[in-house]
């Protein structure tokens, strides 16, 4: 589990629109049949006071190598005026996400299919 960390955005808006190119850049075909290349889902973090920016985090639960690739193109698409960062993620904070890998690698159940 890994968390790519998307920093300098002013408002939750802002983050929020962020999220669906960022959606495209790592499913380009929504309707495709299951399971994703890649598990991931978003959240926010951040933004608590009015002088916070908030940042957006996208989980993926995937290899530390294709983690770093995504954040490559995260980064891209991004562009150079936000930070973006990835570390190792608390699979107790993404139970949801690990739950869609563990149904999509034909480990468990899932309770709302794509854990998005």
């Amino acid at each position: 589990m890994y968390e790519i960390r998307i920093h300098g955005c002013p408002t939750s808006g802002e983050v929020l629109a962020l999220q669906a190119p960022i959606e495209r850049l790592l499913c380009p075909d929504p309707d495709h049949a299951p399971p994703c290349e890649i598990p991931w889902s978003f959240t926010l973090a951040g933004g608590e006071d009015s002088d916070a920016s908030t940042t957006l985090v996208l989980g993926v639960h995937t290899s530390s190598g294709r983690a770093a690739q995504v954040a490559d193109r995260v980064r891209k698409l991004v562009g150079e005026s936000r930070t973006v960062g990835v570390s190792e993620g608390d699979d107790g904070e993404w139970e949801e996400l690990v739950e869609q890998y563990r149904v999509e690698k034909g480990m468990g159940s899932v309770r709302n299919g794509r854990g998005q």
